[in-house]
């Protein structure tokens, strides 16, 4: 699991009873909107991420529509497991094939 894709999580999993936009997640992930919406689409595609677009007359709000992602129990629970493997394996100690003195 790439360092974004953890990031992306970690954001969702920070209050996973609320919805956040895109932007808002890129944001406290500290990573731009051209990687977190990839990775938001793959979570989805996972069916750890739901998402919906917000209800808005975009020339009343004076923006365009929002889509909003929220990560459901299931994916809470698989989330949380991927990122406790991808922490396990940064921690792995590292075999080295050369041999050391003494070996």
């Amino acid at each position: 699991m790439t360092i974004p894709t953890q990031l992306v999580l970690r954001a969702l999993l920070s209050n996973p009873d609320s919805e956040l936009y895109g932007v808002e997640i890129g944001a406290e992930a500290g990573l731009p909107s051209g990687t977190v919406h990839p990775i938001l689409a793959r979570l989805e595609g996972l069916g750890w991420v739901t998402s919906r677009w917000e209800d808005i007359d975009p020339s009343v709000a004076g923006r365009p529509a929002r889509r909003y992602y929220q990560v459901d129990a299931q994916g809470a629970e698989a989330a949380r497991n991927a990122l406790a493997m991808a922490y396990q394996s940064r921690r792995a100690p590292r075999t080295s094939l050369i041999p050391q003195p003494g070996e």
